[in-house]
């Protein structure tokens, strides 16, 4: 599995209430980006309230997101969700990674992967991390794949989106 350390010019952090602004623009160019990679879209999110996003980013004992700044700007995330009832509370889930177009290529996926490995870890009982890909993000799968993630699972028609039927496929490792 891949061990990497973040570039030394990116700082990963927990994001918190303060970072909704900057995590905002961070997610619109996700979303914009690579749309077909997440559920909400651009214009959904964009409807969001700044004081809505802001209290969803409060780190708490099930969920936190982590963020890459690179020279000081958001450019990355992931979010990370245990769940809550106690016959499930050893699997934590991922959700909206991603990094910008321009800061791609230098390692911040990595980085960011790796973090939240080593966050789950620090939730005691924790022993799995689940996320789902698109059929359409094969770097994100290859991303995933090289810190340990393996496919356990494919959702033929989960997602139609302007016409098109999109596959997920469903990965999971041990922490």
């Amino acid at each position: 599995m891949a061990e990497r350390a973040a570039p030394p010019d990116v700082t990963i952090r927990l994001l918190m209430a303060d970072d909704a602004p900057a995590y905002r623009i961070a997610r619109l160019v996700a979303l914009r980006a690579d749309p077909l990679a997440f559920l909400t879209t651009a214009k959904e999110f964009a409807a969001r309230p700044v004081e809505d996003v802001a209290s969803c980013l409060h780190p708490t004992a099930h969920a936190v997101t982590l963020g890459a700044f690179l020279d000081g700007v958001l450019v990355g995330l992931l979010t990370l969700v245990r769940e809550e009832a106690r016959i499930m509370a050893h699997r934590v889930n991922v959700y909206g990674v991603s990094v910008a177009p321009a800061a791609r290529g230098r390692g911040l996926g990595d980085a960011l992967v790796e973090a939240g490995v080593e966050h789950a870890r620090t939730w005691p009982g924790v022993t799995v991390l689940n996320l789902a890909v698109m059929d359409t993000q094969t770097a994100a799968r290859r991303l995933y794949e090289r810190h340990g993630f393996r496919v356990w699972g494919r959702q033929p028609d989960a997602v139609r989106r302007n016409g098109d039927i999109h596959a997920e496929d469903w990965m999971s490792r041990p922490v």
